[in-house]
């Protein structure tokens, strides 16, 4: 079966892109199941768009935007889940009052406490190393809250973690999903 040129630069954007966008997803949700499911639903969002978006300049960054606004309703959505169960069962959440302490800290786990536009921004910026202009477009905001968002959001993870965590983060070098 032949392919015709749209779908076969379709199939070779879905190779090349497919796994970086589910380890984006997973980065912004913190689920591995959900992140392939959101980087499968963004492409097939792209797919439906195609005709448009094969000739657009950066059709990853639109890629990436959709994830994003895909992992950011997903949160969302279990949030107010999490707030109907709460209310339904009339019990006050746990609290916690520091990180673990008797393990490593996990980034992943600092990272899911940060807002989603802080932590798409460092992820975008850090994990991804796409520069302030890219993240912008990504996300559809401008450079200026990427910059913003970011310097923000790498203080709070300091906090949470520890400088030399951070600097391990900001440097690049990481654990893969």
């Amino acid at each position: 079966m032949l392919l015709d040129d749209a779908s076969a630069e379709f199939h070779d954007f879905f190779e090349r892109h497919y796994a970086e966008l589910a380890r984006f997803a997973h980065l912004l949700t913190g689920e591995t199941d959900a992140a392939d499911d959101l980087a499968a639903d963004a492409l097939t969002a792209l797919w439906q768009r195609w005709d448009r978006l094969r000739t657009a300049d950066h059709p990853l960054a639109y890629a990436r935007g959709v994830v994003a606004n895909m992992a950011r309703a997903r949160i969302r959505s279990a949030v107010r889940e999490r707030r109907r169960v709460l209310l339904f069962w009339s019990r006050a959440p746990e609290r916690t009052d520091g990180p673990d302490s008797a393990a490593v800290l996990d980034v992943r786990t600092a990272l899911a406490r940060l807002p989603f536009r802080k932590r798409a921004c460092v992820v975008l910026r850090h994990a991804f190393d796409l520069s302030e202009k890219d993240t912008a477009a990504a996300l559809g905001i401008s450079v200026g809250t990427v910059k913003s968002q970011t310097s923000k959001g790498m203080a709070e993870l300091e906090r949470a973690l520890g400088a030399r965590a951070v600097g391990v983060l900001a440097t690049g070098r990481r654990n893969e999903r």
